[in-house]
C-alpha cells in the first residue's frame, strides 16, 4: 500500500494510509477530583468488548492480559519517578536561528536565550536575565567582539557567562564584572539532528553532561541518505494533549478531512474512510516505551519525542537492479513551555524522491503543515480544558477507548501517569490553572507561533508582502500615466491594454494579499463545510497536497 498519494503529498503533514482508522467517541463523564483511580471492570479501557485483549509489555517478554487489567497500569505506586531536569530539551532547529542575534525561548516555564558564540563555533543557551537589573538578555545584541550584551546597560557576557564589561565601573576601581555575581546561568547545549538541544541545570557539575548522557539518537535523522521536512512551531495547548494527538492516527481522515490522501476501500462504513488498526505497546519504562505497528514501529523517548517508522512497498516497476528500500519516519519533538502551550518541532525523513526537497520550498511545505496543525487546533485546545476539569489523574475514567487504534494514547497516558503523575513539573512556577481561551483569530495565528520563528517563512511573508505593494504601485502608476496623458499621443489600443495591464496587476495584488493572510496569518477550518477549505486549496493553496 502506498504511504503518499504522490510526491506532491510530500510537502503535507500526514500519516501513511495504513494508519487511518475509525474515530473514538467519549461519553459525558460527571465530574470528579478524586485523586485515587478506581479500576472499574464495566468500563473496559482497551478492545472492543470487555473480554478482548490488549497486549501491555512492563519486559521485554510478551504477556497478554485482559483489557480489564490495563487500567490498573494507571494507578500510581511506589514507581520509579521521572525528573523532568535531568533531561535533554531540543529547543530550536539551526536553520530557524540568525547567528547574528539573540533569541528568546521558553521551556519547562524557564526562560533561556540562544545565541551563537562566534568564538567557540557553538550555540549558548543562557538563563534569559542580566544579573544586573534583570533585564532580559534576549533584547540584547551580539556586540562587535562576539559577546552577548545587555542593551539595557551595556554589560557583556562571554559564553562562558562571565562578565567581560561593566561600562559603568571606573576602569582604576575594583574588577568588579569579575565577581560570581555579575555572571550569567549557562545551560549545557548541544547541536543534535541539527536542532540545538539544552539541558536544564546549570549547575557545574552537569556542564560535560554529554558525554554521559546523550540526546536520543534517531537513525534516519543520522543518515546522510536520507533527506528531510524540519519546521516548528508554538501551540495553544499542552505538552501531553499535544503528544496524546500525534500518537493518535485514527483522527486523520475526520479532523483533518480531505488534507490527508487516504487508500479507498472496498467497505466503507462513512465518506471519510476510516478503519480499524491495531498496535502493540511494550517496553514501557520511565524512560518511555516502543510499539509495534501493523505497518512499522513507533517509539516514545520520554519526555519529548514521539516518532513512527514505515518501510514503504516498492511500487510495481520497481526493478531489482535499481531496487532501493524506501523508508520514511514522522518524528515530533513535543516541548512543555508553560501551562497551555508546548512547542512542537516536526522532522520527516525519507531516502526517496528526495529531489521534492531540492526543488520545493520549505515555506511552501509548511502551508500544509499549518493548515494540518490549524484544523483540529481547537479541538484540542477545548479537550484540554475539559481534561483539567476532570483532573488529568481520572483521564482514563472520562475517556471510553474500546478500539485498539488508541494503542499508542494509552501508552503515553500510562506513562504519564506512572511515572510522572499526571504532570509537568513546573517547580512551582505557576498555579496549575490555564489561561483564558483568546478570540479565535488570536488563537490559530500562524504568524508569532510560526512565521516570525521560521526562517523560510519569515523571508517568503516579506518577499510576497513586498510583491503585493510593488504590483499596486504598478497598477496606480500605470493609470497615473494613462490619465495624465493627452488624447491622441498614444493609441486607443496601447491605453486600452495599459488599462487591462493595470487591473491585472491590482487584482493580483488583491489576490497576493489574501494568499499572504490565509497563509501567513490566519486560516479557519470550518468542519461542517470543508469541501470549502478543499477549493480554496485548490485556489490558493500552491504546494499543499490535496
Amino acid at each position: 500500500m502506498e504511504a503518499y498519494a504522490s510526491s506532491a503529498s510530500l510537502t503535507s503533514l500526514h500519516f501513511p494510509t495504513s494508519l487511518i482508522c475509525s474515530h473514538r467517541s467519549k461519553p459525558k463523564f460527571a465530574n470528579s477530583h478524586s485523586s485515587s483511580v478506581p479500576t472499574s471492570p464495566s468500563q473496559p479501557l482497551l478492545g472492543t468488548t470487555s473480554s478482548s485483549k490488549f497486549k501491555l509489555f512492563s519486559s521485554p517478554v510478551s504477556v497478554e492480559v485482559p483489557v480489564e487489567a490495563a487500567t490498573a497500569a494507571f494507578s500510581s505506586g511506589d514507581e520509579e519517578k521521572f525528573d523532568w531536569y535531568s533531561q535533554w530539551y531540543p529547543v530550536m532547529p539551526v536553520c530557524d536561528l540568525d547567528e547574528r542575534v539573540p533569541h528568546a525561548k521558553k521551556v519547562l516555564g524557564m526562560d533561556v536565550v540562544v545565541w551563537w558564540d562566534r568564538k567557540e563555533n557553538a550555540w549558548k543557551v543562557f538563563d534569559d536575565m542580566c544579573p544586573h537589573r534583570l533585564a532580559p538578555l534576549s533584547e540584547g545584541r551580539i556586540d562587535p567582539s562576539g559577546r552577548l550584551q545587555c542593551v539595557y546597560h551595556g554589560w557583556c557576557f562571554d559564553g562562558s557567562g562571565d562578565c567581560n564589561l561593566i561600562p559603568q565601573a571606573p576602569l582604576d576601581g575594583p574588577p568588579v564584572h569579575t565577581s560570581k555575581r555579575a555572571c550569567v546561568a549557562v545551560y549545557p547545549a548541544i547541536v543534535h539532528h541539527d536542532i540545538v538541544w539544552f539541558w536544564p541545570n546549570s549547575d557545574p557539575q552537569y556542564k560535560d553532561i554529554f558525554e554521559k548522557k546523550k540526546p536520543p539518537f534517531i537513525s534516519e535523522l543520522g543518515d546522510p541518505s536520507f533527506t528531510k521536512i524540519i519546521g516548528n512551531r508554538d501551540v495553544p495547548y499542552g505538552y501531553d494533549v499535544l503528544i496524546e494527538n500525534l500518537a493518535d492516527p485514527a483522527h486523520l481522515p475526520y479532523a483533518h478531512y480531505g488534507l490527508v490522501p487516504t487508500q479507498p476501500l472496498k467497505e466503507k462504513r462513512d465518506k471519510e474512510g476510516g478503519r480499524p488498526v491495531e498496535f502493540t505497546v511494550k517496553k514501557l519504562g520511565v524512560e518511555g516505551f516502543d510499539a509495534e505497528l501493523g505497518f512499522g514501529y513507533s517509539k516514545f523517548h520520554a519526555p519529548c519525542i514521539i516518532s513512527i517508522h514505515t518501510d514503504i512497498p516498492s511500487r510495481p516497476n520497481d526493478e531489482p537492479s535499481i531496487y532501493i528500500e524506501r523508508k520514511t519516519a514522522l518524528v515530533f519533538m513535543c516541548i512543555p513551555v508553560s501551562p497551555g502551550h508546548s512547542r512542537l518541532i516536526w522532522v520527516f525523513p525519507r531516502n526517496f524522491d528526495v529531489w521534492v526537497d531540492k526543488v520545493v520550498p520549505r515555506w511552501m511545505t509548511h502551508m500544509g503543515t499549518n493548515l494540518l496543525l490549524d484544523s483540529d487546533l481547537y479541538l484540542l485546545h477545548i479537550e484540554e480544558r475539559k481534561i483539567k476539569e476532570i483532573g488529568p489523574e481520572n483521564w482514563q475514567k472520562a475517556c471510553f477507548l474500546p478500539a485498539k487504534s488508541d494503542g499508542l494514547v494509552v501508552g503515553f497516558r500510562r506513562w504519564f501517569n506512572k511515572y510522572a503523575d499526571s504532570e509537568v513539573d513546573w517547580r512551582g512556577k505557576y498555579t496549575g490553572q490555564l489561561p483564558p481561551t483568546p478570540p479565535r483569530e488570536q488563537l490559530m495565528d500562524r504568524y508569532w507561533t510560526h512565521v516570525v520563528n521560521c526562517s523560510s517563512c519569515n523571508c517568503a511573508y516579506k518577499c510576497l508582502n513586498a510583491a503585493e505593494i510593488i504590483l499596486k504601485v504598478v497598477a496606480v502608476a500605470i493609470i497615473g500615466v494613462v490619465a495624465a496623458t493627452k488624447q491622441g499621443v498614444i493609441s486607443a489600443s496601447t491605453r486600452t491594454g495599459l488599462a487591462i495591464l493595470a487591473t491585472l496587476c491590482y487584482a493580483a495584488s488583491k489576490w497576493l494579499a489574501h494568499f499572504v493572510y490565509d497563509n501567513f496569518r490566519y486560516h479557519d477550518y470550518n468542519h461542517s463545510f470543508p469541501e470549502k477549505v478543499m477549493l480554496f486549496l485548490r485556489i490558493f493553496g500552491l504546494g499543499v497536497a490535496l
